[in-house]
C-alpha cells in the first residue's frame, strides 16, 4: 500500500485523480476485508495531507459515495471506516464540508439502526449548515428532535424544535410537515402542556396520510394527555371531543375517559390501571411549594378536628390531575363541603385541600367561594356556563357573561331579607282580611 502511494505522489497532477480513484475502487472490492479499514485510513490521510484540494475532493467524494451505496455490507466495518474518515476530515471541514456532512448523515443512520438515539442526534448536531438550504436545515433539526425525544431528552429537544419552528415555512413536503406537527405534540407532552398536546395528538389522529396503527396510538396519546391536563372548562371541551370520537371506545383508557367526561369521582383501583400505561415523564414527581405547605400547615393547626391524612399535596402529575378532577366532580354533587370533608375525599390534609380549591377558583377552573371562618367551600349553583362549555364539547355559541365580582354571601343575605319581608307582609294582609288584626290608620 505504501509503495503504491509513493508511486502516485510522483505522478503529474492531472494523472493523480484517476490513480487514486482506481485505488479506492480496488480496496473496496477486495475479497479479504481484514485490511480494508487500515488501507482506507492511510489513503485518506495521504490524500488530505499531500494531494491538492481539487483532487482530494474528487477522491473523497467517490469514497463517500461508495460507502453510502453499500459497497461494504458489514455494518461494523462500515461504521468503523466512516468514523475514522470523519475524524481525519473534521479538522479540515472548511475544505471538505460537503464530504464531512455526508459522512455524518451516514454515521447517524448507522447509529439509529443500533437505537443509539442520543449518539445519532449528537452526530447530526455537528453538521455544518452554512451550505445547506433552509429546507434541509429544517429536516435535520426535526430529525434531531425526534432522536432526542426517543431518549426522553426533552430539554435539548425543545431547543432544536425552536430552531425548526423558525424554518417551518421553508418546505411544502407533506411528510416533513407531518413530522413537525408530531414533534409539536410530543414537545408539548414532555413539557407537561397536556391540554395543548391532547389537541395536537387528536388532530393528527384524523390524518389519512398516517398509518392506521399510528393514528390509533396518537388517539390513545390524546386521551392520556387529556386525562393528565388541569381540570376545568377547557379540559371538559377536549374530553367531550374525545368521548364522542367513536374510535375511543376501543382504547384501554376509555373507562377513565368516560368517567372523567361524566364527572364521576375516580377510585384508586381505576387510577392504578391507567397509571401502568403512562410513560416516565408522565409519572414525574412534583414539588410542593413552600408557600402552599406553610398555608396548609397553618390551616391544619387551626382545625378543631384532627386530620385523617397528613399529605400536603399531590406527589405526581397523575395524582394532581385526579385530585383536581375529583374536586371538580364534587362541585357537581354538593352545594358546599367542609375542608375536612374535602380532604377526606382527596386524601389530603384539610389545609392542603383548601389550598387546591383556592388555586382552582383563582384560575377560573372552579366556580365557588371559600368561607374560612366556617371552613366551608361553597360551590356556585349556576353551572349553565360550565355545562355549555363542557358537555357541548365547545360546539356552537356559548353565552359569555361578565364575571360576578360581588360578595356572594352578602347578596344571598339581602335576598333572604327581601323574601322574609315579603312573606310577613302577605301574612299580615291575610290576617287583616279575616279581621284578626286591624290595619294601621293612615295619617291625614
Amino acid at each position: 500500500m505504501d509503495s503504491r502511494l509513493t508511486q502516485f505522489a510522483a505522478l503529474n497532477q492531472k494523472d493523480k485523480a484517476p490513480a487514486y480513484l482506481s485505488l479506492v475502487s480496488e480496496i473496496l472490492t477486495r475479497q479479504d476485508q481484514s485490511l480494508i479499514a487500515a488501507d482506507l485510513h492511510t489513503l485518506v490521510e495521504t490524500v488530505v495531507q499531500d494531494v491538492g484540494i481539487v483532487v482530494g475532493r474528487q477522491v473523497l467524494s467517490e469514497l463517500v459515495r461508495c460507502l453510502g451505496t453499500g459497497s461494504i455490507s458489514d455494518h461494523n466495518l462500515r461504521k468503523r471506516i466512516v468514523k475514522e474518515t470523519l475524524n481525519t476530515l473534521q479538522p479540515r471541514i472548511v475544505s471538505y464540508e460537503e464530504q464531512v456532512n455526508s459522512l455524518r448523515f451516514q454515521l447517524a443512520d448507522l447509529l439509529e439502526t443500533e437505537e443509539e438515539w442520543s449518539e445519532a442526534a449528537r452526530v447530526l448536531m455537528g453538521i455544518s449548515s452554512r451550505s445547506l438550504p433552509d429546507e434541509e436545515k429544517f429536516r435535520v433539526n426535526i430529525r434531531i428532535v425526534r432522536l432526542l425525544l426517543e431518549d426522553e431528552d426533552s430539554v435539548q429537544a425543545e431547543t432544536y424544535y425552536n430552531r425548526a419552528a423558525s424554518l417551518s415555512n421553508s418546505t411544502s413536503d407533506r411528510e416533513t410537515q407531518l413530522q413537525f406537527k408530531l414533534c409539536q405534540a410530543r414537545i408539548s407532552d414532555y413539557a407537561r402542556k397536556f391540554l395543548e398536546a391532547a389537541m395536537r395528538y387528536h388532530e393528527l389522529s384524523w390524518l389519512a396520510e398516517i398509518d392506521e396503527e399510528e393514528r390509533k396510538e396518537m388517539l390513545s396519546a390524546a386521551v392520556t394527555c387529556a386525562v393528565l391536563a388541569p381540570a376545568g372548562p377547557n379540559r371538559s371541551r377536549v374530553l367531550a371531543s374525545l368521548y364522542r370520537d367513536e374510535r375511543s371506545a376501543d382504547l384501554p383508557s376509555y373507562n377513565i375517559l368516560s368517567k372523567m367526561f361524566l364527572d364521576h369521582i375516580l377510585r384508586p383501583a381505576e387510577i392504578r390501571t391507567f397509571e401502568e400505561r403512562l410513560r416516565p415523564h408522565q409519572l414525574a414527581k412534583i414539588a410542593i411549594s413552600s408557600n402552599d405547605q406553610l398555608a396548609s400547615t397553618i390551616d391544619d393547626d387551626d382545625s378543631a378536628e384532627p386530620s385523617t391524612s397528613t399529605r400536603r399535596g399531590p406527589s405526581t402529575v397523575l395524582d394532581r390531575a385526579v385530585m383536581e378532577h375529583n374536586l371538580l366532580a364534587s362541585s357537581k354533587i354538593y352545594n358546599n363541603i367542609t375542608f375536612r370533608g374535602l380532604g377526606a375525599l382527596l386524601d389530603l390534609a384539610p389545609g392542603a385541600a383548601e389550598t387546591m380549591a383556592r388555586k382552582m377558583i383563582e384560575q377560573g377552573r372552579l366556580k365557588g367561594s371559600i368561607d374560612q371562618v366556617d371552613k366551608l367551600i361553597w360551590f356556585d349553583a349556576a353551572r349553565e356556563e360550565d355545562d355549555a362549555q363542557g358537555k357541548a364539547g365547545g360546539l356552537g355559541d356559548v353565552e359569555q357573561t361578565n364575571e360576578d365580582t360581588g360578595a356572594p354571601f352578602t347578596k344571598r343575605w339581602d335576598l333572604q331579607i327581601r323574601m322574609t319581608a315579603a312573606n310577613v307582609e302577605t301574612i299580615v294582609q291575610h290576617l287583616a282580611e279575616k279581621g284578626f288584626v286591624q290595619q294601621p290608620a293612615v295619617a291625614a
